[in-house]
């Protein structure tokens, strides 16, 4: 696979309106199909989109977190679905850069430049909860390793060349083993059958004593020792991909009303765009997404400030920030992707437009880990000056 090399953020600013734009046009279609993304996730992978985050010294672009978070935005507005299956492409390239040997790095950064893919392997099912991990990395006499285990959620495993698999090794440590797609004993199954996010394929992923070599095992519980934007980093994708979809469905309703919604009789009015009572709704619905970008700018920027002499104050005021941008964006997206049968009016609860799909999709996605935690840590941290913990949700 060869790919092309986006040179700067503003490349690939380009490159992902560009992309937005030629998604959209089919995303209702592959939703209601249940069609599976892959052509449109290997023009991602041609495009370079999905290597802007390698570092310059070895060849990427090295974009910023305030670069990263739109391009995700932009996905989401054409594509809820499409934009969720490089989230964790991004965020074990991040693992990478920050816990891999020289080696290590100069192999998965060519990988990612020539447009291999990650997926990922990290949610189970039935455990006590999220971070309870049970799937087994056993060392072998010869210094590689054995995978058991069972994985769920694992959006992007389906489109993977390499499938990054979160396990315990002996000492009970969380360490991420990289494995080939096609790697003896590795099986994934597409049963993911969520009401929204459909096309995303995060089905299941069987590892049965799956060979690993040594050198493609990298060290997770470390990225925890000491502050770390790991967590802040991944949250920050997630909270654009609510902005995104919440943009979305507010664009999809707006062009709906002007097209194709009857004025209500009482308003006296030729078409429902000059209803007062419309347009009192989409401003506020306006105001609402427009919060949401600002919050989510805020906190890339906040994020690419903490990098520079990364310090425990500065990666906590980094997760707050991202916290707050996720917290709003959630309840932002569920409400205006709601709002929309509201103001476009009895039409468009058709099931042939598939306009439900944005409801669908931020429902969905937004069920990834609860707000409620995050605003309770916004508030220890503003009334005590508690920091957040540091784990990969925060």
């Amino acid at each position: 696979m060869t790919a092309h090399v986006i040179a700067d953020d503003a490349e690939a600013l380009a490159v992902a309106a560009a992309l937005a734009e030629e998604f959209r046009a089919g995303a209702s279609a592959r939703d209601a199909e249940r069609r599976l993304p892959h052509a449109e996730v290997d023009r991602l992978s041609a495009s370079g989109l999905l290597a802007v985050t390698v570092p310059a010294a070895h060849g990427g672009a090295d974009v910023g977190a305030l670069t990263l978070a739109e391009i995700f935005r932009l996905l989401a507005s054409a594509d809820g679905s499409l934009a969720q299956i490089p989230q964790s492409h991004f965020v074990y390239v991040n693992v990478v850069r920050h816990q891999g040997t020289e080696e290590q790095r100069k192999f998965f950064f060519a990988e990612v430049l020539a447009g291999r893919r990650f997926g990922n392997a990290q949610s189970e099912a039935g455990t006590r909860h999220v971070q309870d991990i049970r799937t087994r990395l056993t060392p072998r006499p010869d210094g590689s390793y054995v995978l058991t285990g069972v994985k769920h959620y694992a959006t992007g495993a389906l489109f993977a060349d390499w499938i990054p698999v979160l396990a315990r090794a002996e000492d009970d440590e969380l360490h991420v083993a990289y494995v080939p797609r096609d790697a003896p004993g590795l099986t994934v199954i597409d049963d993911w059958d969520g009401m929204g996010q459909r096309t995303t394929a995060s089905g299941s992923v069987r590892l049965d004593a799956v060979p690993v070599p040594a050198d493609r095992v990298l060290p997770h519980h470390l990225t925890f020792r000491g502050p770390q934007l790991h967590g802040a980093v991944a949250q920050l994708l997630h909270a654009a991909i609510d902005t995104g979809i919440a943009g979305g469905a507010l664009a999809e309703a707006a062009a709906f009303v002007r097209t194709k919604s009857r004025p209500w009789f009482e308003s006296g009015t030729e078409t429902a765009a000059e209803d007062p009572l419309l347009i009192q709704r989409f401003g506020e619905l306006a105001l609402r997404v427009r919060a949401s970008e600002a919050l989510l700018r805020e906190a890339a920027r906040t994020v690419d400030s903490a990098r520079t002499g990364l310090t425990d104050d500065s990666a906590a005021e980094a997760s707050i920030a991202v916290a707050a941008a996720k917290a709003h964006a959630a309840d932002t997206a569920v409400d205006v992707a709601g709002a929309l049968f509201e103001v476009a009016g009895t039409r468009s609860a058709l099931d042939s437009l598939n306009l439900h799909r944005h409801w669908r999709d931020a429902r969905t996605h937004t069920l990834h880990d609860p707000a409620r935690w995050k605003i309770q840590h916004i508030g220890r941290y503003v009334l005590n000056g508690t920091r957040p913990p540091r784990h990969g949700l925060l």
